[in-house]
């Protein structure tokens, strides 16, 4: 497949940015989402702005799931019902179970399954620079890598399908350590008087800096939390992440620690729905 024909489901923060980097690619894409206005803004990139899962799948090549979790992916791949044998791209997070669950109503269908979720948030959906964590079978490499191409900058394949979404559980749990991390640092250094930007600066350009602390930094100190990663989708990973932790036999203490804080956080905000992960940082302000 030179060109192929991608049926993108779910064009929310992540998947709307795939598309216009399918479409910059120049691929055909035909999308869907629930909340009909998302789609329709996406219209100007080229793309056909459908109106079921299965007319967004009719004429497809590739099946690209992007949705908020394994429930949300099998009820959509369901309702569209490509025809068997066609490529099922999914993107999701969905943990290790849903994984398992995927793969299994990926073998009911009949579809060949490329368990693929992504590195990167907003940003990088945007300009075509996640990295793909896929897993699958072999045979699906060269035919996909146009789609995997024009989305990131860079493709590992793992092996069997499954293999990708257990990798990303262990770069979320990291992920989400140096968010809750850059959050404590600065809530401290505040709470001790001392300028939060000073943390940052003492940290850059040293073994222990990393440009992710200095964005969602930058926001904790200015109170701002617009939405790339959202805290939503931030809590449902960390609770992923502790399953998988939990079937490793790997302790679960310092997730459940930040999936505590993501929680207190979303208590605190008037809408956490409209927040980004940095906004972790407002659960840490205790009440006095």
């Amino acid at each position: 497949m030179t060109n192929p024909v991608v049926a993108v489901l779910g064009t929310g923060t992540m998947g709307a940015g795939m598309v216009r980097s399918l479409r910059r690619a120049g691929l055909p894409v035909r999308a869907w989402n629930r909340d009909a206005a998302k789609v329709q803004a996406l219209t100007g990139t080229g793309a056909e702005a459908c109106g079921s899962p299965a007319e967004a799948v009719a004429g497809a090549d590739v099946v690209l799931t992007m949705l908020f979790d394994a429930d949300a992916a099998i009820d959509v791949v369901r309702q569209a019902a490509p025809p068997a044998g066609t490529p099922w791209l999914q993107c999701s997070t969905v943990g290790v179970e849903g994984a398992e669950r995927t793969a299994a109503v990926a073998a009911e269908l009949g579809l060949a399954l490329v368990d693929c979720p992504v590195l990167g948030t907003k940003e990088p959906a945007e300009k075509g620079a996640l990295v793909m964590l896929a897993s699958g079978p072999e045979q699906l490499r060269e035919p996909l890598a146009p789609v995997l191409d024009a989305l990131g900058s860079k493709t590992l394949w793992l092996g069997e399908a499954g293999a990708g979404s257990r990798l990303k559980m262990a770069c979320n749990a990291w992920l989400f350590m140096v968010t809750a991390g850059a959050a404590q640092s600065i809530a401290l250094a505040r709470g001790l008087g001392v300028d939060p930007e000073h943390f940052l600066a003492a940290i850059e350009g040293g073994p222990l800096d990393t440009p992710y602390a200095h964005v969602k930094g930058g926001l904790m100190i200015d109170g701002r939390f617009p939405v790339s990663f959202g805290l939503p989708g931030a809590t449902k990973d960390a609770r992923l992440i502790q399953e998988a932790l939990r079937s490793a036999g790997v302790s679960d203490r310092l997730d459940t620690a930040v999936l505590q804080t993501m929680e207190a956080a979303a208590a605190a905000l008037d809408d956490p729905a409209a927040a980004d992960v940095s906004a972790v940082i407002a659960g840490l302000t205790e009440p006095r």
